[in-house]
C-alpha cells in the first residue's frame, strides 16, 4: 500500500493541531508534512521534487504574513515539476472575492474551514480521501 503524502500549510499553530488530530485518525493514513509559512512551504516541495517524494496534496491556508496563500499558490503554478499538484485552499475565508481569486490562479479546490471540529475532522478527510485515492493525476514520470 503507497503511504500518500499531505503538504499542510498554515500559519496558525492550533489550526496546525487541529489538522493533524483529525488526519491521524482518518481511514486513510497519511504522511503529513508541516509547513508554518509559505517560504518554508515552497523550500519543502522543491527538495521533495528533487528527491522524488512529491505530497499527493497541499492545503493551503490564504492569509499567512509575508507570503500568502495566493502568492504560494503563484509560485508552485508557475514553478516546473510543481504545476500539476493540486492545491486545496483550507482557510476561515468565505469571501466570493477570495474564492474567485484562488480559481483565478489555479486553486484544485477551496474549502472553509468549519468551526466545529467534528465537521473539520470530516471535511479533511473528505478531501483526503478525494484527494489521495479517488483521484487519479498523470504520472510525471
Amino acid at each position: 500500500m503507497n503511504t500518500h503524502r499531505i503538504l499542510l500549510v498554515d500559519d496558525n499553530h492550533h489550526d496546525i493541531e487541529l489538522a493533524l488530530t483529525a488526519l491521524d485518525d482518518a481511514p486513510e493514513r497519511a504522511e503529513v508534512l508541516v509547513a508554518s509559512s509559505g517560504v518554508q512551504a515552497l523550500q519543502l516541495l522543491r527538495e521533495a521534487r528533487a528527491a522524488g517524494t512529491l505530497p499527493d496534496l497541499v492545503l493551503l491556508d490564504l492569509k499567512m504574513p509575508q507570503m500568502d496563500g495566493l502568492a504560494v499558490l503563484d509560485a508552485i503554478r508557475a514553478e516546473s515539476g510543481l504545476q500539476g499538484l493540486p492545491v486545496v485552499m483550507l482557510t476561515t475565508s468565505g469571501e466570493g472575492r477570495d474564492i474567485h481569486e484562488c480559481y483565478a490562479h489555479g486553486a484544485s479546490g477551496y474549502v472553509v474551514k468549519p468551526l466545529d471540529f467534528t465537521q473539520f475532522r470530516e471535511a479533511l478527510r473528505t478531501i483526503q480521501a478525494f484527494w489521495t485515492t479517488l483521484n487519479r493525476r498523470p504520472r510525471t514520470h
